[in-house]
């Protein structure tokens, strides 16, 4: 019979533990779990009114990144241009998903939103849904455009706290342009 000795055990758990600390906690449950409930909470809130902008926010930076909800979520940074009373978000390399026509003729299917930190008025960035758009009665403060498409951009403020969480950032890793 062969015999271990008894660290062996102790040298498996810490090899082990090492092992899950190394692991990309992006890809963890928790995270896909955060990237599923902040979207939501972002649209739940664009039927507040008192959180929609009807300008362009003051300090909005030359780029800001871009996220895809939902099956695709995919990430790109944008530059802004134009100016406070119309700008656009041109993406570096295309990212909106194909827009889909109502009974009507008009692409009514994929918009954005520029999310504005409710406390502290940072911009944060832009999230692309796909769904049915917010009314037009809506204030929009431009557009997100790639070499392929346009939607409308929207503009909210947030309690980005509650919809972002730094372990699992809602727009990836945004500090990289």
């Amino acid at each position: 019979m062969i015999r271990y000795p008894r660290q062996l055990p102790l040298v498996g758990v810490l090899a082990l533990a090492l092992a899950a600390c190394t692991v990309d906690r992006s890809r963890s449950p928790v995270c896909g779990m955060a990237m599923l409930v902040g979207p939501n909470l972002i649209l739940q809130q664009l039927g507040d009114a008192r959180a929609l902008l009807t300008e362009a926010p003051r300090g909005l930076p030359a780029t800001v990144p871009v996220r895809v909800t939902g099956g695709q979520a995919d990430t790109a940074h944008a530059r802004v241009t134009g100016d406070r009373d119309r700008f656009a978000l041109e993406l570096d390399r295309p990212l909106i998903p194909e827009i889909s026509v109502d009974s009507t003729g008009r692409d009514s299917s994929v918009f954005s939103v520029l999310l504005v930190d409710d406390s502290t008025a940072i911009v944060h960035g832009a999230l692309i849904f796909e769904g049915r758009r917010p009314p037009s009665a809506y204030a929009r403060l431009g557009a997100l455009v790639d070499y392929r498409r346009a939607v409308p951009l929207y503009g909210l403020r947030v309690n980005w706290a509650s919809v972002s969480n730094p372990r699992c950032p809602l727009l990836g890793d945004s500090a990289s342009p």
